[in-house]
């Protein structure tokens, strides 16, 4: 009985004490951001015929549509060219800041908005890829995704070494931007302009009173319980959050695998050969064709994929297999993006698949990125003089306006 005692203690402080996984959300915030922004800018020329007044799905489709279903999309509140144009530039705007890391928990919420705007409005526009991004815009706002590899990880290291000086350091950026973005709400709530399911207002509303409760418990409260309270709250929320995403990934493989042993050309194995042919599908024929000339490769990729599928989610208590799959699951994805013609799909999937990198594998990968800059760096000029040291370890782990 004291050893369980010992491990629901110990997993309770764990759970509670820090947002578990700072590099892998980090990735998944940096690689759907990029996902997103990337398709908005390729799909820009055409951007009238997808989402705008040009589409053919009318602007009075889409309203019946929304009334029916209870979907949230400000594109809804006005069927003008002019407010779509806006919309769509800060949709661009907003996935950019959240991949930098800038402002991360006001720009996840932006970033979840614009996603739903545009994907709500038109919502036969898509290859897949577009629900998992759906879905991710939504958890990303649980979590504290700015840990590492961001703007506000960096902000807090120089605000720390600031106060370690004696410095005052003073936000007036995110009091502005709450302020900015509260009387935003407040005045499209009034108006009835939030119409739809109550799950995106409720989230809005909340998220905006948290960053209030935030910022008065670091600026008025005589002691710090308060603040270490919305500390633990912030981290269980983004632990759980962490453990969702992890549970959708893995939730999209297994019923993808399982639906796929049910189909005929799976199960005699030629399921791959026919999307090859598909002219849609067939950005290079001549790959394709290569790669569907021999039966005997054609088999085993279409076994191959059912497989890894299948085996994936039982493979996360084994670190070596999982990260075996897991190699072998991006790089089919990689394959698709080129053979197929689908690298948004791709590249949300692959973000997807990175919630299971190990800390190590990124580590290291971060480290080269670094030298990497720093040697672009040097070699555009001169040679900077070295910057104050910080203490070790540290890290923006707040939930406030920032992280």
């Amino acid at each position: 009985m004291n050893r369980f005692s010992l491990a629901v203690s110990g997993g309770i402080a764990r759970v509670t004490e820090a947002a578990l996984g700072p590099y892998q959300t980090a990735v998944i915030r940096i690689g759907f951001s990029a996902t997103w922004l990337l398709f908005l800018l390729r799909e820009f020329p055409h951007r009238q015929e997808l989402y705008g007044p040009d589409g053919p799905w009318s602007w009075d489709l889409a309203q019946q549509l929304v009334a029916s279903n209870g979907s949230f999309t400000v594109l809804m509140w006005s069927d003008g060219r002019v407010w779509f144009e806006i919309v769509y530039a800060l949709a661009v705007l907003f996935a950019a800041l959240l991949m930098l890391g800038w402002r991360t928990r006001t720009m996840s919420v932006l970033f979840m908005v614009g996603v739903l705007s545009l994907q709500n409005r038109s919502v036969f526009m898509g290859d897949g890829g577009d629900n998992v991004l759906h879905l991710m815009s939504i958890y990303l706002v649980f979590t504290r995704c700015a840990q590492v590899w961001s703007l506000d990880a960096r902000r807090a290291v120089r605000q720390t070494a600031a106060r370690a000086r004696g410095e005052r350091v003073t936000d007036r950026t995110g009091p502005a931007l709450w302020a900015v973005l509260g009387f935003v709400l407040v005045a499209v709530t009034l108006v009835g302009r939030i119409q739809g399911d109550w799950l995106i207002p409720a989230l809005l509303w909340t998220v905006w009173v948290v960053q209030a409760l935030w910022w008065l418990a670091g600026r008025r409260a005589g002691t710090g319980e308060p603040r270490i309270m919305l500390d633990v709250i912030a981290n269980v929320v983004h632990n759980g959050a962490l453990l969702v995403i992890m549970a959708e990934a893995c939730l999209i493989y297994a019923t993808a695998g399982w639906y796929k042993i049910q189909g005929s050309r799976w199960q005699d194995g030629t399921a791959v050969y026919y999307p090859l042919h598909l002219e849609y599908f067939s950005p290079w024929p001549a790959l394709a064709d290569l790669l569907s000339a021999s039966g005997t490769m054609v088999m085993l990729v279409t076994y191959g994929t059912v497989l890894v599928q299948v085996a994936f989610p039982f493979t996360l208590f084994n670190r070596r297999v999982k990260n075996v799959l897991l190699a072998a699951m991006m790089t089919e994805h990689a394959v698709i993006a080129v053979v197929l013609g689908l690298p948004f799909f791709s590249l949300a999937m692959i973000a997807a698949d990175a919630v299971f990198l190990p800390t190590g594998f990124l580590r290291r990968l971060g480290a080269l990125a670094a030298r990497a800059r720093d040697r672009l760096r040097r070699g555009g000029g001169r040679t900077p003089l070295p910057g104050q040291r910080t203490p070790e370890g540290s890290q923006a782990t707040h939930v406030g306006f920032g992280a």
